[in-house]
C-alpha cells in the first residue's frame, strides 16, 4: 500500500497546520517554567478539555478497541468504559481542589500535602518511577501502534518509523511548552476525529460488510452485546463485574487516575479558575467515553468480516513483519481500503492523534524530572530559562528512551495490562488522601512498593508457564496493596500537624475526615459540599452511559431502546445543569 501525491499533501498540509501553534507559541513557553508546564495558569475550560481528548486519543487508542472487540466483542471494552466512575470523580469530587493546590506538578502535592523526609524521597522517586519508567511505557505503547500501522500502510520498518516521529515529537514538544501542545491538540483533535468517521464508512462499504444492516446481520450477536452474556460467568465477572466494583477504584492507570493525576492534573492546574478546571474535565468524559468509541467500533466489528482470522491479514499483507501481526493489527489493516485522499486524511488524523498523545507525555514528564526531581534535588535557585533548556534536552532524551522500549512490546493490550498491573491497588490511597488525614507518605510508598512486589511475582510466574487470568491477579494484588498500606499508615507516625493545618487552609476539602484539623486550623467549613459531588458524580456517570448505549442502540437499529436512552441522557443533562449552578454560586477562586 502506498500514499498517492494528494495524500500525501494532505499529511503535510496537516502537519504544517498543527506545527504552527508551536512556533508562535515558543518564545511565550520559554519565558519560564510555569509557561513551559502550566500555560502560566490561563487555559479556558474548552482548551484544555479539548487537549485532554486529543492526548488520551493516539494511534495505539483505536488498536486497543480493535483489539477488545475481535477477541471478545464490544462488551470487553468495559474494561476502559469502568474509568468513567473514575473520571467523573475527579470532575465533581477533586478537580477545585487541584487547582486550589496551586502546585506546578501534581507531584509537588507531597510536598504540601506531608511531612518529612518521607514526603521528599515519595517525590523524587515517583518523579523518576512515572516520569521515566511508567512514561516511557506508555510511549513506547503509542511508537509500537505507529509502527504497526506505518509497516502497514508505508511497507515502513519499525526503525524507520521511529526515527521520523522522534524528530517530528521533539520538534513539537520541546518549542511549544504546554500552551503549543493544547492550542496543537485542538487543532489536531478535530483533524483525527474526522478521519476516525472516515475509516468508519469506509469499513461498511467493503463487499464482505454491505454497510451498517449487513455488518448487523452478520456478526454473531453475542459480539455486538454492550453487555456480555451472564451465561458466560467468568467472561461477565472479568470485563464487567471485576471492572465495576473494583478496578476504577483501585488502579492507577494515566489518564484515569483516581482522583485525578499526570497529565488530567496538570490540565486542571494549567486551568485560569476553578470553574474552567471543573468544566473542562467534564467535557473531557463525556468526549472520551460517549463520543470517540463507535467509529473504532465499526472499524473493528466489520475488520471481523473482512479478516477473521490473524492468517488472513498476514495473508493479506506478506511484506509485513509477522511478530507485528495481533488483532490490534486490524484496525490499520482496514485503513488500506480508503481510497486517494480518504487515505491521507485518515494518516493525517492517526499521525495527528499520535503527535498531540506523545507531546502531552512528554512535556509531562519532563516536568516531573525538571521540577520534581533536579530542580528539587539537583540545581536548585537557577534562572527559569535554564530550566526551559533543561526540559527541551529531556524532552528528546524521554523520547529516544521510549523508541529503544518500543522494541521489547508486542500488542497494546499488553501494554495496558503491564500498566494496570502494576499500578493495581494503589487507586484507593490517592481518593482518600484528599478527605482523611491519616493518611501519610509511607501509605504511599508501602503501596507502591507492595503493587510492584506482586505484579513482579505474577509477572514471573507467568514466564515461568503459569497461566494466571489477568482479572484473578487484579484482585490478589489490589487485596494484597489494600492490606498492606492501611497497616502501614495505622502503624507510623502521622504526618506534621503544622503541615496537615497548612494544607487544610490552602485547600480545604470538605467531609469529617478532617473535623480535628478544621478545628485546629481555625477556619471555615469548607465551601464544597460532598452530597453535592455525589449527587454530581451520579448524575454525570448517567449522563455519559446514556449517550454511548443510545449512540450503540440507534446504531444497532434497536431505536425504542435508543429513545429510553435519550430521555435519560435530557434528564441527566438538565439535572447537571442545574447542580452547575448551585455549585458556582459559592465563591470559588478565580
Amino acid at each position: 500500500m502506498r500514499l498517492t501525491t494528494l495524500d500525501w499533501l494532505i499529511v503535510v498540509l496537516s502537519i504544517a497546520v498543527s506545527f504552527l501553534p508551536a512556533v508562535l507559541l515558543a518564545k511565550r513557553a520559554g519565558s519560564s517554567t510555569a509557561e513551559f508546564f502550566t500555560s502560566g495558569r490561563a487555559a479556558p475550560w474548552w482548551l484544555i478539555g479539548v487537549s485532554m481528548v486529543a492526548t488520551t486519543f493516539s494511534t495505539d487508542t483505536p488498536n486497543l478497541v480493535t483489539n477488545l472487540v475481535r477477541e471478545k466483542g464490544v462488551a470487553n471494552n468495559w474494561l476502559w468504559w469502568s474509568f468513567l466512575l473514575t473520571g467523573m470523580a475527579t470532575v465533581f469530587f477533586y478537580a477545585k481542589l487541584w487547582r486550589r493546590s496551586g502546585v506546578l506538578t501534581d507531584l509537588e502535592f507531597y510536598e504540601i500535602r506531608y511531612s518529612g523526609k518521607p514526603a521528599t524521597f515519595l517525590r523524587g522517586f515517583r518523579a523518576i518511577y512515572l516520569g521515566l519508567f511508567f512514561n516511557c511505557v506508555i510511549m513506547a505503547s503509542v511508537n509500537l501502534a505507529a509502527a504497526k500501522i506505518a509497516n502497514i500502510l508505508l511497507g515502513w520498518p519499525m526503525g524507520q518509523t521511529l526515527a521520523i516521529c522522534a524528530v517530528l515529537n521533539i520538534a513539537f514538544a520541546a518549542t511549544s511548552g504546554l500552551w503549543g501542545v493544547m492550542v496543537t491538540d485542538f487543532l489536531q483533535f478535530g483533524i483525527a476525529m474526522t478521519g476516525s468517521f472516515t475509516a468508519a464508512y469506509f469499513a461498511l462499504q467493503r463487499p464482505e460488510v454491505g454497510g451498517l444492516s449487513g455488518l448487523l446481520a452478520k456478526i454473531p450477536s453475542d459480539t455486538v452485546r454492550l453487555l456480555p452474556d451472564f451465561g458466560d460467568w467468568p467472561l461477565t465477572l472479568a470485563v464487567l463485574v471485576i471492572p465495576l466494583t473494583v478496578q476504577w477504584w483501585s488502579v492507577w492507570y494515566p489518564g484515569a487516575e483516581p482522583g485525578g493525576g499526570s497529565y488530567i492534573a496538570q490540565r486542571m492546574l494549567a486551568a485560569r479558575s476553578e470553574k474552567d478546571a471543573l468544566a473542562g474535565t467534564l467535557f473531557f468524559n463525556f468526549a472520551h467515553y460517549a463520543l470517540r468509541p463507535w467509529p473504532w467500533i465499526i472499524v473493528a466489528l466489520a475488520s471481523i468480516l473482512v479478516f477473521p482470522s490473524l492468517d488472513d491479514i498476514a495473508r493479506a499483507f506478506p511484506y509485513v513483519d509477522r511478530a507485528l501481526i495481533g488483532h490490534d493489527m486490524a484496525y490499520p489493516a482496514m485503513l488500506t481500503f480508503l481510497p486517494a485522499g480518504f487515505l491521507g486524511l485518515m494518516v493525517a488524523g492517526l499521525l495527528s492523534a499520535y503527535v498531540s498523545t506523545l507531546s502531552t507525555h512528554l512535556n509531562w514528564g519532563t516536568s516531573y524530572i525538571v521540577h520534581d526531581f533536579y530542580r528539587r534535588f539537583v540545581r536548585s535557585g537557577a534562572e527559569e530559562r535554564h530550566y526551559v533548556l533543561v526540559g527541551r534536552i529531556v524532552t528528546a532524551l524521554l523520547m529516544l528512551v521510549a523508541a529503544l522500549l518500543t522494541f521489547a512490546l508486542d500488542s497494546a493490550r499488553q501494554s495496558f495490562e503491564l500498566l494496570m498491573s502494576v499500578g493495581a491497588g494503589t487507586g484507593l490511597i490517592y481518593l482518600l488522601r484528599w478527605f482523611w488525614w491519616r493518611i501519610n507518605a509511607w501509605s504511599e510508598i508501602s503501596a507502591m512498593v507492595s503493587s510492584f512486589l506482586v505484579a513482579l511475582g505474577f509477572f514471573v510466574a507467568a514466564k515461568a508457564g503459569a497461566s494466571i487470568p489477568s482479572h484473578i491477579s487484579l484482585l490478589v494484588t489490589v487485596a494484597v496493596t489494600t492490606v498492606v498500606w492501611i497497616a502501614v499508615t495505622m502503624l507510623t507516625r502521622p504526618t506534621d500537624p503544622a503541615t496537615l493545618v497548612s494544607f487544610y487552609r490552602l485547600v480545604r476539602p470538605a467531609g469529617p475526615g478532617w473535623r480535628n484539623i478544621r478545628a485546629q486550623a481555625g477556619v471555615d467549613a469548607s465551601p464544597d459540599s460532598l452530597a453535592q459531588a455525589l449527587l454530581g458524580w451520579v448524575l454525570g456517570c448517567t449522563l455519559v452511559y446514556a449517550a454511548l448505549f443510545g449512540a450503540g442502540s440507534f446504531l444497532y437499529g434497536e431505536n425504542a431502546q435508543g429513545m429510553v436512552w435519550l430521555v435519560v441522557f435530557v434528564l441527566s443533562a438538565a439535572g447537571i445543569i442545574q447542580l452547575l449552578r448551585r455549585l458556582w454560586a459559592t465563591p470559588l477562586n478565580e
